[in-house]
């Protein structure tokens, strides 16, 4: 095996689309990751800057920086071969009339209707998550294995892994909502301490029940096109702070069928659904940590529930920082999660 320019440790949709970005810009990457699902697997996988921006109220800044990623997923998408799906996405009943006001001060286009409580917009996306992280890692090397150890050997990171050991210069660390590796810097461990894991719920059928993406209080019915459930749904989506258990919590999931029922508008009926739990992080301020953090070593952690929509633009800020450019939005800067004694000392 060639030696790479640079190594990731993890496969979600931070890790894959930054190798995936590298890669197509002429790097030699290689992927370290167990060979399960990981959290972006478990997802429904909404490119949805309009409808997350009015959902989470965020300021304009932040939003301002979801547009930018949804452009970039345009240019993305055509460049790794991923189906990027445009279709409307539409909330209904409470909360419709806020959300309006939101995408408006967001500059969102949209329509409502006051009468029936609908707002429509045709900003937002969305893709097959498990169809579009194998598109990703087309191409790249990958070791199926998990990473042990890190530790600094000269002008290089050395991992040490379940199935042996690699080298490369640079080292990103796109591990979720997992714990420090054993031999990381102090303040890189204290970075990733920062973050909260947040458990998520989905329900897959193989039964269509909307065309186009549906949200409202307590769920979202959207649906698949690709994979062994394509031509089905999906129904999500829970968030539960602090929980790490990915045995489906059945009472959660049955309030979340029963809310979808009443989006769709349609009495409850018996459903052959497939529930699954995954695991994301989320920062202190709810955005994700992006960037190098000093010697060649630099992370992509904590997406939230914006983890796709994000992808790209975390892959070019990585590869931007990795091959020297300039950068100039520090939004993401993952050092703002440390207190100043504890920036000192390992960032360039």
């Amino acid at each position: 095996m060639t030696s790479p320019d640079i190594v990731i440790i993890g496969a979600g949709a931070f890790g894959l689309a930054t190798a995936a970005e590298l890669k197509l810009a002429g790097h030699a990457v290689t992927v370290v990751a167990p060979d399960t699902p990981s959290a972006s697997a478990v997802a429904a996988g909404m490119i949805a800057p309009a409808m997350e921006a009015a959902i989470d109220g965020l300021p304009v800044h932040v939003g301002d920086m979801l547009k930018m990623s949804r452009m970039l997923w345009d240019v993305f998408a055509t460049r790794t071969g991923i189906d990027l799906q445009e279709m409307p996405a539409e909330w209904r009943g409470e909360g419709a009339e806020r959300l309006m006001l939101q995408m408006q001060r967001h500059d969102f286009a949209h329509s409502y209707d006051a009468a029936s409580q609908t707002l429509l917009t045709h900003e937002d996306a969305k893709l097959d998550p498990v169809a579009a992280l194998e598109v990703m890692g087309e191409g790249v090397t990958r070791i199926n294995a998990t990473a042990e150890a890190i530790f600094r050997e000269g002008d290089d990171w050395l991992v040490v892994t379940s199935e042996g050991v690699v080298s490369a210069p640079k080292l990103v660390l796109a591990t979720g909502a997992a714990a420090a590796i054993v031999g990381l810097p102090d303040a890189v461990t204290r970075i990733i301490d920062s973050i909260v894991p947040i458990r998520g719920l989905i329900g897959i059928t193989r039964e269509r029940l909307s065309d186009h993406v549906l949200r409202g209080e307590g769920a979202y019915v959207a649906p698949v096109n690709a994979g062994p459930f394509a031509g089905g749904s999906v129904i999500g989506a829970s968030m539960e702070a602090g929980v790490r258990d990915l045995e489906p919590d059945m009472e959660c999931c049955e309030a979340m069928l029963a809310a979808a029922w009443a989006l769709l508008g349609e009495e409850p009926r018996p459903i052959e659904l497939e529930w699954r739990a995954g695991v994301r992080g989320a920062s202190p301020d709810g955005l994700p940590l992006v960037g190098e953090v000093g010697n060649g070593l630099y992370v992509a952690l904590a997406p939230r529930r914006n983890g796709w929509l994000l992808a790209p633009l975390v892959a070019n800020q990585l590869r931007a920082e990795i091959e020297g450019q300039s950068v100039t939005e520090r939004t993401l800067d993952p050092h703002r999660v440390l207190n100043p004694s504890d920036r000192s000392g390992f960032r360039p």
